[in-house]
């Protein structure tokens, strides 16, 4: 979707996950993914050397195995936009096993549900988090993401340009949480509001 080895997103905290799939469906979006779990496994040094250059070494498990590497990033026309780097391998198994050999730890696991769709020269995912419903809209241009984001009724305003990871951390600080892992196991019991996130439905 983006130049070869960028990322180019907004994410959007949703209200109603449901109604903006029916606004998808509506749009003729084609789902290019159908609801999966995906497994996550951060990966840094011992001492947290990529986290302190906001930098992002990741195992992912889908209907694939991934890896993936992803730079601080900054912003492009409002949305955020990262270098990344990405690979498939054939065993997620053997993949933890090497970043252990080279001296990475599992810093941090997080787990989602996400079901993908393309709708024009755009991506746009429904993202089920432990912590609540998100979109992420990717695509090759500021402009086209925004144009995107106006025909699913999303306000561009109330766009997200953290990592559900950096929001996980505000989360865990906001209401003081002493657990690792963005788990559904871990949020079972809690709940959560938009403030605790410091963000606002973006389809309201």
């Amino acid at each position: 979707m983006n130049t070869p080895g960028q990322e180019l997103e907004v994410k959007y905290y949703l209200q109603n996950r449901l109604a903006l799939e029916g606004r998808l469906k509506t749009a003729r979006a084609e789902i290019v993914q159908p609801r999966t779990h995906e497994v996550n496994l951060r990966f840094d040094t011992p001492g947290y050397d990529l986290l302190h250059t906001h930098q992002v070494l990741r195992l992912r498990k889908d209907q694939n195995y991934h890896v993936t590497y992803k730079d601080q990033g900054r912003d492009e026309g409002g949305a955020r936009l990262r270098r990344e780097i990405e690979f498939t391998v054939n065993d997620f198994e053997v993949a933890r096993q090497f970043f252990e050999a080279l001296g990475y730890v599992v810093i941090l696991m997080y787990e989602k549900y996400r079901t993908t769709y393309r709708m024009g020269e755009v991506l746009v995912t429904l993202d089920e988090m432990p912590y609540g419903d998100f979109s992420e809209i990717e695509g090759p241009q500021p402009g086209s993401i925004q144009q995107a984001s106006q025909t699913l009724a999303l306000n561009w305003e109330r766009r997200i340009l953290d990592s559900y990871t950096a929001l996980f951390e505000l989360l865990k600080a906001t209401r003081r949480l002493k657990f690792r892992d963005l788990s559904f196991e871990n949020f079972k019991n809690l709940k959560i509001q938009p403030e605790d996130l410091n963000i606002t439905p973006a389809d309201v």
